[in-house]
Parts: C-alpha cells; structure tokens; sequence
C-alpha cells in the first residue's frame, strides 16, 4: 500500500495532543532504554575461548554496555509525568499505558543486571517457560531429527552483500525505508537487528542456502515492521507495543520457512532455548545448561554455548522462551486462517489484534506500507498455504528449496 508521507505538523486522525505527546515521548524512551543492546555480551569471543579451554566446565564472566543506573531516576520521573490520563481516546490510552509500564520494567530489567533479583525482573517482563511450553519443547527435541550440519560456507561480508541488495530492493519501492547494514569490528555478536538496523558480527558464518532465510527474518519481519510502525500515527508501532516480542519472533521464524529453508535445527534450537532459560531460572550455571544440551538433546558444541550464554544474559534472561512460544501461537492463528499481513503494520502483539482492528476502523491506524517478500512471493505463498495445517513439530525442511 502506498501511503502518502504524513506531514509532521498535520495533526494525526482520531488522535489528541496528550495521545501525539506520549506516543512520542514513549517512542523516544523506548529507544534510549535499548535493553537489548545493554544485556548483549561484549566479548563473546573471549568467553568461548575460556570455555573451551577449561574443557566446558567454568564459563568466563560477560562483559556488557554501559548500563542505567545513572539515568534510571529520570526517565522513571519522565515516564510517569507523561498526560495519559488526559488520552480522549481509550483505545489508544490502554495502548499507551500498557506500554508506559513495560518501559519501566525494562528500566527495572537493565538495573538488576547482575544482581539477585534479575531472574524475578525477566520473568516480570518475559514471562516464564511454562510446563506447557516445556512439554511442546520436549516434544520437539525428541520429535525432529538430528540431520548433519550444513557447511557454513558464507562469511560476514557474502551476507553484507545480500543484506545490502535486500534493503536496495526495498528502498527501490520505498525510498523512505531505513535500514543500515553493519558488520560489527565485536566477533561473536552474530546477526541481529537494533534500532532497525541489521548487525553482522564479522566472524559471522552461515550455510549459504539459509543468508536469504536469515534476512527475512531479521530485515523482511524486524526492519519492515519496525518501517511500517514508524508511518503509523503511532509511533509507538515502531518500537514496539507492550509485550510485541513474541509475535514478532514467532513471524521472525515462519518468515524462514516461507523464504524455504527453515532446517530442523534451528527448530530444534528454539525448543532448547525454552529448556535453556528454564534452567537458567532454576539459577543453573551455564556450564550445567550447555551440558544438558549436548547430552540429554543432542546439541551441537556451538549452538549449546549460544543458547546458554543467551539463557544467562544478565544474571538469566527469559526472553528467549518467547520464540517457541510465538511460533507455537502463530501456528495456531494461522491454522484458524489469520491473516498475516495485518501483523506487518507495526509491532504488537496478538492480545493487540481486536485493537488493532479497531484503530483501523476508525482511521487511527493505516495499513501497512510495506508487505515483505516472504508473504508476496507466489513460492512462499504456496509454503504458507501448507503451513496452515503443519504441526509445530513438522514446521522444517530437511533441504533448501530448489
């Protein structure tokens, strides 16, 4: 759909000065509280070294950004001066208001960083791996099988180079789409989208066959969600509603298999990621994670060290248990015919979705400016069509698509 550019001074239908003020204001400090960045390891790299040569027995300590300490004081005075209250419109002002509390539990989350109450400050804000999820995990771990691994035969600078062609094609139909492709000088950071741009770490490696996958992931579902937020009235889309990460890495994932390669694997390595920040709630060590990974679920070295490390991010983050999660909830939508490009328009969550409607309805919200490539793409559209009615445990390819 092709919007026209909004002008900043005209204001937005259906939406007040006090909704225009904290749509705004909670856009910006969503993006200077940055959780992600602060909670990701700086020296990944030096960890694994020290890993390896202890024999897998003592993990090295993370090292990470500069935290909050400092400025949590004032954006905590910041966030709750802003004239909710004063919203005409109740939609948008649960909206908003919701999202005024998350900031401040991940405010919460980045100044408990290696303290005791982390652990109690992740699950606030992630939730936990329930038994349910626990059990569908099992079940996949046991369920998918163990194929050998793809040659990681693609470097840092072969995905720059199809990174920088996607974003090209995007910006060919949309000039105004945003998107940097940075190879990070940190090994060991991987591959990543912060902020909408899309990190390479420079010792990054992958199968060849899965770069086009991967950046459906990251640019077709992160960056062009985060585009279309940002050509919303509320801009609070781009960053993100309330709780938006799980259906947002739940698209993440099936936008890999719509591109058609979304190997058992990395099937697999959601699930032991859902075992994994378990684990790590029950304050196990990451040496004790990375050891049930590869011998009880059959984890590779690398993939293990990855997902426990993820598991005990800043004293032990939950968040990862939201990718099997999102995947599993997202099956479910789709297999009851949900519509998937309506979840493009920004970042929400699927409790958004009624809401979301509405807005629409009432011309708050527009539809979304770019639709990504993995749901035009008459291949991926036949793909969708057999996801409709594949198990979670089934949702792999055992190969590339021709």
């Amino acid at each position: 759909m092709n919007q026209p550019q909004r002008e900043e001074s005209a204001p937005p239908p259906g939406l007040c000065e006090a909704a225009v003020t904290v749509d705004r204001a909670l856009a910006r400090m969503d993006a200077e509280v940055d959780w992600l960045a602060r909670l990701t390891p700086v020296n990944v790299a030096e960890i694994w070294e020290g890993f390896t040569a202890s024999n897998y027995r003592e993990m090295p300590d993370s090292r990470f950004a500069e935290g909050l300490e400092r400025d949590a004081p004032v954006l905590r005075k910041a966030l709750f001066a802003l004239p909710v209250e004063r919203i005409e419109n109740h939609l948008v002002q649960a909206l908003l208001l919701e999202k005024q509390r998350e900031i401040d539990r991940q405010i919460e989350l980045v100044t408990m960083r290696g303290k005791a109450g982390f652990i109690l400050a992740s699950m606030d804000l992630f939730g936990h791996a329930s038994a349910r999820l626990l059990a569908r995990a099992r079940e996949v771990l046991d369920k998918v099988p163990v194929f050998p691994d793809d040659p990681c035969d693609a470097g840092a600078e072969e995905t720059a180079a199809a990174a920088r062609a996607e974003v090209a094609r995007y910006r060919r139909a949309r000039p105004g789409f945003a998107c940097e492709v940075i190879v990070d000088p940190h090994p060991g950071v991987s591959l990543y989208v912060s902020q909408g741009n899309l990190h390479i770490a420079s010792d990054y490696a992958t199968p060849a066959a899965r770069i086009d996958p991967l950046l459906q992931h990251e640019i077709g579902t992160h960056a062009v969600s985060r585009h279309n937020g940002r050509r919303q009235p509320l801009r609070v889309l781009a960053g993100g509603l309330a709780d938006y990460d799980e259906l947002q890495e739940g698209l993440a994932v099936l936008a890999e298999y719509l591109a058609g390669y979304l190997p058992a694997e990395r099937l697999r390595t959601l699930a032991a990621r859902v075992i994994a920040a378990d684990m790590a709630v029950r304050q196990a060590k990451g040496p004790e994670i990375f050891a049930c990974l590869v011998e009880e679920h059959a984890i590779t070295h690398e993939t293990a060290f990855d997902t426990a490390l993820r598991a005990k991010r800043g004293g032990g983050l939950t968040k990862d248990a939201l990718y099997l999660k999102g995947l599993a909830e997202l099956l479910a939508y789709i297999h009851a015919d949900g519509d998937l490009e309506v979840l493009m328009l920004g970042k929400f969550a699927l409790k958004h979705l009624h809401t979301i409607r509405e807005l629409l309805g009432q011309g708050v919200l527009e539809g979304p400016d770019i639709i990504p490539a993995f749901l035009t793409e008459p291949a991926a559209r036949a793909r969708l069509a057999g996801a409709r009615k594949t198990p979670l445990a089934a949702l792999y390819q055992e190969r590339p698509a021709a």
